[in-house]
């Protein structure tokens, strides 16, 4: 164990500190989604600050890749940062001078969606670099446990640091953690180059082709990943929904939204522990189906159809308790499939076929939402079915889109365990 340390030291300095500054940014983040939704009550204009986020890593991540294959990799993290930490400063100043506006959230997302957008291969080809093959699974289940404590901890502190301060407190923190990131980084972590693969002369373009290229070759992963996208445009649908429901309903709102993000970050830590602490499994394509169809056949059913902030957190657990364990045994098959001196562009052109369901889920769900499922809830009599499953009150619509999804959900698992079933009869 102590030699393993020895061996992680550089990779464990780099994520505790990133993932520090990961906290930070989200409570950020959390604070302004909820002033944006207490401003506008709009569950559309509040799932734009996700789709702003997003929209940039999607239509950029493929040319990001190629870049970061060029670029040192601790100078483009570097630069990511600060520019990303600008933004946030930039939030800062216009709430001290009480001029936000929604606009300027959205466009403050843009740009880290961005950064974050240059910064994320290069970031995966560092884990990778820092990492001995041996610690893949236990660093994956690191990465989940510092997301689950992510989400414990935002919830809580933001409200507390809000209560306390307001908006600008929760910013300030937010500058304090990224400084302490970007200092370690910079002075104290070493990240070797890996052989690059690039062709003299090679435009970016011609080098994302590659990437693809490798991808089209491969079609374990590339299933994996349309799998993947598939699961992303039903979450992102989710997260338009699960805000206005819990805000809009008399048993729910702010402390209540807390609550089920708090249990939400319970869920993967547990999730955490068991991807840490089990065998690796004999057939990792099994242990991902299997974990993504108990999360979408669970968490969007109870939502739906309970009113009951108890019953609410249980329905997350059960939707995130096995989302590490998945994560971890996909990381798993990704850095053990692409060569590392293809990882970036491999990575980058992942993202942007992952994760291009994301801005479409929370565009769409969004919109569902305000221009039709619940304007049909609102014309609803008392003696409607749809009453008695969802409720009457503001929210109830939220509710019925919510059940929607998991059905939607167990189909595209349902859809891909039957395209993946030559993998699940063999050891992979």
């Amino acid at each position: 164990m102590k030699n393993g340390i020895k061996q992680l030291r550089s990779y464990l300095l780099l994520w505790s500190t990133q993932s520090l500054s990961a906290l930070g940014s989200s409570m950020t983040g959390y604070a302004l989604g909820l002033w944006l939704y207490s401003s506008t009550g709009s569950a559309l204009r509040t799932a734009l600050l996700s789709v702003c986020s997003y929209a940039p890593y999607v239509m950029m991540s493929i040319f990001a890749g190629a870049l970061s294959n060029r670029w040192n990799k601790k100078r483009t993290m570097l630069v990511c940062d600060l520019l990303a930490a600008c933004t946030t400063a930039a939030a800062f100043l216009l709430i001290t001078v009480n001029v936000l506006r929604p606009w300027h959230l959205y466009l403050i997302n843009a740009l880290n969606g961005l950064m974050n957008t240059v910064q994320q291969p290069a970031s995966e080809v560092a884990a990778t670099q820092l990492i001995p093959k041996k610690y893949y699974q236990q660093t994956g289940a690191l990465r989940s446990f510092s997301q689950s404590m992510n989400t414990i901890l935002t919830p809580v502190l933001a409200t507390m640091l809000f209560a306390f301060g307001g908006l600008p407190t929760v910013i300030y923190v937010d500058l304090i953690t990224f400084a302490a990131a970007f200092v370690s980084l910079l002075l104290f972590i070493r990240i070797p180059e890996p052989k690059t693969a690039e062709k003299v002369g090679e435009s970016v373009i011609s080098s994302a082709k590659e990437g693809l290229s490798w991808l089209k070759g491969n079609p374990l992963i590339l299933k994996l990943i349309f799998f993947l996208a598939g699961i992303n445009l039903i979450a992102s649908a989710n997260g338009a929904a699960v805000s206005p429901m819990i805000l809009s309903r008399a048993a729910g709102g702010k402390a209540v939204l807390g609550s089920v993000n708090f249990c939400i970050g319970i869920a993967t830590l547990a999730g955490t522990f068991i991807a840490s602490s089990t065998p690796a499994p004999k057939n990792r394509i099994k242990a991902i189906c299997l974990s993504l169809f108990f999360s979408m056949s669970t968490e969007n059913f109870i939502l739906a159809f309970s009113d009951s902030p108890v019953i609410w957190c249980g329905g997350a657990v059960l939707g995130w308790l096995f989302i590490p364990y998945m994560g971890a045994n996909l990381d798993v098959i990704l850095r053990s499939s692409i060569p590392a001196e293809m990882q970036g562009r491999v990575y980058a052109c992942r993202n942007s076929l992952q994760f291009f369901t994301i801005p479409i889920g929370g565009i769409a769900g969004g919109a569902l939402i305000d221009r039709y499922f619940e304007p049909l809830m609102s014309r609803q009599t008392g003696g409607s079915s749809l009453i008695s499953l969802f409720g009457s009150e503001k929210g109830s619509g939220a509710a019925m889109f919510l059940a929607f999804l998991g059905f939607a959900g167990v189909a595209v698992c349902v859809v891909f365990t039957i395209l993946l079933r030559k993998e699940l009869r063999s050891d992979v």
